[in-house]
């Protein structure tokens, strides 16, 4: 693994790092590292803007296929921007579900029809998605899933209920996991869907969080249609397509991530050197310590990116999650050890949380989302380890 970049590479940052900087301090300097962690609710509008203008200009979706629509980037060049991204302070992306997870799935499953038709929406920032997966009794066992749907003449009926549906109601599409044969195994007999957000039968319900936000949301369908041909990868072959879209998530922006943590830890040192915390050792352990945690995040995600190709999951695939859980959960608890006091405390009215005390928060979710801890060990465990499964208890 050379992670020396070439001249040429060089220069690609150079542009990328231009780019966002002219944009970043001049039209959109107000939503500079604004929608990130405990954030996401901020400046809806302002950030679809961004959105738009960044698809207008040619900078999202950058590793897609240029028959696609994308810049067909080879691996380095996406690491990159990415990087150069995070680095300045880029806003939260309101489209990554679409251009991380439902684009490269379409082009990896769906039909030459499916592809012309959404493709261009979510890489010109025109349509936004949510991700119809976890139920109250399906989130880290998807496999249990209870929301059906039936074939009735040429559109799917969907009943049932998602929940954690993160910005579901500034969504224009879902793309959903539904029982379409209840007659068959867990893992089979399950279709993946795509439903527009405004369809009759849906409704959306936010859930307030710990930050007191409100960007996760239930969705409940009842008798909500769809079009028949609105089904990717075939017809109760939706958890191939749901394990395939899950796989895309560690791309390059693993990358963009690790400097979006240090970002953070980078403010919480000055934090530290501004209340004199900077001067004792234990604090200065800790801030050592995350530093290095850090740094092995970096490595991990490269190494990991080399191996993206394989077609078994590497072992560093398999920690990332894990890792990176309980890495940025123990930087949102630093930044209040190192407040003291002061994080117990509202700057003014009306007393909103101020930008660490949202970070706290939020990233207690970190270790839960996605596959909770317990989850990810259990699957290093099994999958990766070949250990047996837990036993199961009884009653």
């Amino acid at each position: 693994m050379d992670l020396r970049f070439t001249p040429a590479e060089e220069a690609f940052r150079a542009e990328a790092r231009a780019y966002l900087d002219e944009l970043l301090h001049g039209e959109f300097a107000g939503i500079r590292g604004r929608g990130g962690p405990g954030d996401e609710h901020s400046f809806f509008e302002e950030r679809l803007a961004w959105e738009r203008r960044l698809g207008a200009d040619g900078w999202t979706c950058v590793g897609w296929p240029t028959e696609h629509g994308g810049r067909g980037l080879p691996l380095p060049l996406q690491v990159i921007w990415y990087e150069e991204y995070a680095r300045a302070g880029g806003p939260g992306r309101l489209g990554h579900i679409g251009e991380g997870l439902m684009g490269p799935t379409l082009i990896h499953f769906g039909t030459p029809e499916q592809q012309q038709r959404f493709l261009p929406g979510i890489r010109l920032g025109r349509e936004l998605w949510c991700q119809g997966y976890s139920e109250p009794n399906a989130g880290s066992d998807l496999a249990n899933l209870s929301t059906r749907a039936e074939l009735d003449g040429d559109e799917w009926v969907i009943n049932g209920q998602k929940v954690w549906t993160s910005l579901a109601h500034w969504s224009d599409w879902c793309f959903v996991l539904a029982r379409t044969n209840r007659e068959a195994p867990r893992h089979r007999g399950i279709s993946f869907l795509l439903i527009r957000m405004d369809a009759p039968g849906i409704e959306i319900r936010p859930i307030e969080q710990l930050t007191g936000t409100e960007e996760f949301n239930e969705v409940f369908f009842s008798d909500a249609r769809t079009p028949a041909d609105l089904v990717v990868g075939g017809v109760d072959n939706g958890w191939r397509v749901a394990m395939g879209l899950l796989a895309f998530e560690r791309g390059a922006s693993t990358l963009g991530q690790q400097f979006g943590f240090a970002r953070e830890l980078r403010e919480l040192l000055e934090i530290a050197r501004g209340n004199g915390r900077a001067r004792d050792p234990a604090t200065r352990q800790l801030l050592a310590g995350l530093y290095s945690r850090l740094e092995i995040m970096r490595w991990n995600s490269l190494r990991m990116l080399t191996k993206a190709d394989q077609p078994e999951l590497s072992g560093e695939s398999y920690i990332s999650k894990l890792y990176w859980a309980r890495l940025h959960r123990d930087i949102g608890e630093a930044f209040m050890d190192v407040l003291g006091p002061e994080a117990l405390l509202c700057e003014e009215p009306p007393y909103e949380l101020t930008a660490p005390q949202r970070l706290f928060l939020f990233t207690r979710s970190d270790t839960i989302y996605g596959g909770s801890n317990q989850i990810q060990r259990n699957i290093i465990g099994e999958r990766a380890l070949g250990l047996p499964p837990e036993p199961k208890v009884a009653g």
